[in-house]
């Protein structure tokens, strides 16, 4: 984890993403993150994908991909959306089971956000910085909302936009993109369309 954390450092920095929130998982990588550019967090996620691949392969004498096909993304609405997932993405050791606090686990940005620890890595988003004049401040609200858990509700509303690329915002939020874009960015109705007969 050590090298790709460096690497993330290293590519984030090439590409322009501000890093505001990760979790690195034996299995998985959950990243919050800013793009200063159209294509940024794609050419990070292609680099790393390249650079950890090739690491593994090597250091485990292996051959082979290493990852499940692309890496998932969503649009997050910073106002309503954006510390819900800051929460998703730090307590996954939690809900995995490997640890009990995510102040326990040293592979992701809680220790950061909530505890104060220092990264480079690290940029914080606004809305964090909202939560208080000082740092002190900041870390002890961080810190209360992480007093429970995510509901049902809140787990499904991340992972479904996540896992159908989709916005995960206001309604209002969703047709201001898409009229900005002029491009669908909400899910269509499932099944057949219906004709109207004469």
């Amino acid at each position: 984890m050590i090298a790709y954390a460096g690497w993330l450092k290293q590519y984030a920095k090439e590409f322009d993403i501000q890093v505001h929130a990760w979790v690195l998982m034996t299995k998985q990588v959950h990243l919050l993150v800013t793009p200063q550019s159209a294509q940024g967090v794609s050419r990070v996620m292609q680099a790393l994908g390249r650079i950890y691949a090739r690491y593994f392969n090597r250091e485990y004498r292996r051959s082979g991909t290493l990852w499940e096909g692309r890496y998932k993304s969503c649009l997050v609405q910073s106002e309503d959306y954006l510390l819900p997932c800051y929460r998703y993405i730090e307590l996954n050791p939690v809900r995995a089971g490997m640890v009990s606090d995510p102040g326990e686990y040293f592979w992701s940005s809680y220790g950061c956000n909530g505890l104060g620890r220092s990264s480079s890595l690290l940029i914080p988003h606004m809305q964090y910085l909202a939560l208080g004049r000082y740092p002190m401040q900041r870390q002890e609200r961080y810190r209360a909302l992480f007093r429970h858990a995510l509901g049902a509700p809140a787990l499904d509303k991340i992972r479904g936009a996540l896992n159908r690329a989709l916005l995960l915002g206001s309604d209002r939020f969703k047709a201001q993109i898409e009229e900005q874009f002029a491009r669908r960015v909400t899910q269509a109705p499932l099944g057949r369309p219906r004709i109207a007969l004469p």
